[in-house]
Formats: structure tokens, sequence, C-alpha cells
């Protein structure tokens, strides 16, 4: 059947500038790091995707390795791209990236120019694309000067392979170095995607600072802890839990839930229960509340996961004292 998006999808979503640019995305963003994969279901994946267009996210994440196996989630994205979004392409923001393993031998991986630029022109092959409009390097890499690296980033930009650049996962440090070498090669910095949520807080110790004095956006992964923010584990790993998958690839583990990080959880519903929120949406709420957090990307296994975390977009301002209980929790 032939899939006809949601006239009113733009009518719902809240927009955010991304930094110091022109361009705006959603307060939600969605992730395919996991469930767009070659093991995982087609037709659930576009149910997802035509979910969230309906819903007016508009921006689609990616990575060269995402899957598993690495570039499948791509190859995913570009079938369901071609066969329902292709005459949207204007409306969409996709992004992809490169900075963990994907090939073998000395070029798949890192930051070299050789890897960058080549991976790329694999990406856009997979998604059936003539550009991106937003590519990362994935990671820092010690052993390449920070120089080629952005210098690559540069010349992916003026060669029409990407309109925007960014980066993932560089500390407050790297990332005001990164942005001082692009502002001199005419390519601004359009946006950094760091690890964020309750039980991860790093970016609060200065990244955000830079971002926010540097005018730079901040797009946010893994606000749910891959599910453990949620109601999913208080009784323990349920089967088909990502937990219990073992998908590897950077997915969450059994053995990564403790029994005191489930005590935290239950005092955290407990604060969510009085707001009428569930926790996956108080903790989505918590991840954007910040005025340097452009978007939030969401992760989801079905469409109904996403529409049950669209749904913390009507209650998404905190009193101080909620705000003051979930830090006592936390314990920062």
């Amino acid at each position: 059947m032939e899939y006809t998006p949601a006239q009113n999808r733009y009518q719902e979503m809240t927009y955010n500038r991304c930094g110091n640019s022109g361009l705006m995305l959603p307060a939600f963003s969605l992730g395919l790091w996991h469930n767009f994969g070659e093991i995982d279901d087609y037709q659930n994946a576009r149910s997802i995707i035509h979910k969230a267009f309906d819903a007016g996210i508009t921006h689609f994440d990616l990575a060269n390795n995402y899957g598993p196996p690495p570039g499948s989630a791509e190859s995913t994205f570009g079938k369901i791209l071609k066969a329902d979004l292709a005459r949207h392409r204007d409306e969409l923001v996709i992004s992809s990236k490169a900075g963990w393993p994907m090939w073998d031998g000395p070029y798949g991986d890192l930051g070299s120019k050789k890897y960058l630029v080549a991976s790329l022109d694999q990406s856009l092959k997979r998604m059936g694309l003539e550009y991106v409009d937003i590519f990362y390097h994935h990671r820092p890499d010690p052993d390449t000067p920070l120089e080629e690296t952005m210098g690559a980033l540069d010349l992916i930009v003026r060669q029409g392979k990407a309109l925007y650049v960014g980066i993932s996962s560089y500390s407050a440090d790297q990332t005001r170095e990164a942005l001082k070498i692009l502002r001199e090669l005419g390519t601004p910095c359009l946006i950094h995607q760091p690890r964020y949520s309750m039980f991860d807080r790093w970016i609060e110790d200065g990244l955000l600072d830079v971002l926010g004095q540097e005018q730079v956006g901040c797009i946010v992964f893994s606000p749910l802890e891959q599910g453990l923010l949620t109601n999913k584990y208080l009784g323990g790993i349920p089967t088909g839990s990502r937990a219990a998958s073992g998908r590897g690839n950077g997915a969450l583990e059994a053995g990564q839930i403790t029994p005191e990080l489930l005590n935290k959880v239950a005092r955290l519903n407990a604060i969510a229960q009085g707001r009428g929120q569930s926790l996956a949406q108080m903790a989505l709420a918590w991840a954007g509340r910040d005025a340097r957090v452009t978007s939030v990307l969401l992760g989801v296994s079905r469409p109904s996961q996403l529409e049950d975390s669209l749904a913390s977009l009507a209650n998404s301002r905190f009193a101080p004292e909620e705000l003051a209980a979930i830090e006592a929790i936390l314990g920062k």
C-alpha cells in the first residue's frame, strides 16, 4: 500500500534552531542505531519511520556501522526512503557518521581522510542519496592529527556530499579545538552528538558550556539508557528486551542492570507518576530540558513506543522541587 504522510505532521512537533545556523531540528529525532538492521523486521522498521514522519520528525540519524550487520541500517533506510519518502527528500534531514570499525584493514576505522571519504561514499550508495544533510566524525581519534580529520569534513562539504558537519563524543577541550579548525577552514561545525541521560551526565562538566558559548547545536543520544530509564526492567529482565538479546554493537547488556540502578529507577518512577507521566516520558523531557540541547534522539523498537515517547512533549517542564527531587536520587 502506498504511504501518504499525515497532512498535519508539522502542527504538533516543536522545532528548535540548531546553534547559529539556519537549520531547525525537531525536538525529537529518530535514531536508527538498533532495530533497523538486517536481523530486524523490515515492516516494523518501515512502520516506525512512517509514524515518525507523520508526527513531524524530520531528522533521521544513522551511521555506517549501524545494524547489525554494519551498514544494514543504512540499506534498510534507503529502501524505505525509495519506496515511501523519495518525493519528500527536501523535507528530511538525514545524517550519517564514520569513526568506528567498519571494514578490515588499516583504512576502515578511526579518523583518517582516507576512511571518512570512503565511508561516506559507501553510505550514500547504501541509502541511494546524492548527499547527506549532516556528516559526523563519530569519535575522537588520538592517532590522527585533528587537522586531517576536520580537513576531511571540510572536503566532504566542498565536494557536495554533505551540507553540514558535526562531531560526536568529543570532550569539551577536543570540541573547542575542532570547532576552531573547522571555523578557520570555512566549514563551521553545526552540531555535536553526545551521549546523555539521567545516568550519564558527563556533558554537564564543560561540554554544554562550550557548545553554548560557541553557538553549536547539541543532539543527545541514549536518553533512556537503552530502556533502563523505563518501567521495562523494574521486575527483572524480560524476554525479548534489548538486555536479553545479546545484540552487541554497544547494546545494553544484562550485567549492566544492577540492584542499585533499579532502586534509583523505582524512585524516579514514583516522581514520574506524580507528574502524570511514564518514567520514559519524564526521562526524555529531562534530557531536553536545557535550552542548549537542540534535539533528543529516540531509539524505539515499535511504533507504539514512539507514540508513547512523543507524548512527553505535552509535559516537558519541571518545577524546581521536581528537579531537586530528581537530583537527590541521582546523587550528582
